[in-house]
């Protein structure tokens, strides 16, 4: 039988939050039933394994930082946009870092296709907007600033520039100016192969 209150919802909460904690790679059925001070066993009937937790963890990780995303867009264009959710990734990877681990975890294309990743692919492309690309250029400019944003945070979490100036707060100003830079003279694409 169940525990009385405990449900996938609560259970994907706790884990997000031991994940933030002892970082997600760590978070497991077993280690979440420590927490509760219940049996393994009695997890099962709210979760199938703990891939199953750790796909419920990373939907809900994607869904908070859509929201917030989708808040810091609200009324902004162009350069402060792309600011505004630049920021937002890497504000949520420092107060969440289990959490943000989770959000770049591998979906089943049923999962990836029910949770919150098609929210931040558009507000990607609706920044975009405001730079007049057209496609194919806008997917490929989609796939630059997620390669940038998730590619400096993670260097920085990690203490990639911890060790050298200028410091990272600079760096990271300066890359979002010539993203935008870019963005605004983005090089077409010669016609002839």
């Amino acid at each position: 039988m169940a525990r009385v209150g405990l449900t996938p919802h609560l259970l994907a909460r706790a884990g997000a939050d031991l994940a933030d904690e002892v970082g997600f790679d760590h978070v497991t059925v077993s280690a979440l039933a420590r927490h509760f001070d219940v049996k393994v066993a009695s997890l099962y009937s709210h979760v199938k394994n703990s891939q199953d937790l750790k796909t419920r963890i990373a939907l809900l990780a994607l869904e908070e930082l859509a929201d917030r995303g989708a808040a810091a867009l609200a009324g902004r264009a162009g350069k402060d946009a792309l600011t505004a959710l630049a920021n937002v990734y890497r504000d949520y990877a420092r107060e969440h870092p289990g959490r943000y681990a989770a959000a770049r975890f591998p979906l089943d294309p049923t999962a990836a296709a029910a949770g919150a990743g098609v929210r931040h692919s558009r507000m990607t492309r609706a920044i975009l907007r405001g730079y007049d690309l057209t496609e194919p250029d806008q997917t490929h400019a989609v796939r630059l600033l997620g390669s940038v944003f998730h590619g400096y945070v993670s260097l920085e979490l990690a203490g990639g520039f911890s060790h050298s100036a200028p410091d990272s707060e600079e760096s990271w100003s300066r890359i979002l100016d010539a993203l935008d830079s870019l963005l605004r003279t983005w090089p077409t694409a010669d016609p002839t192969p």
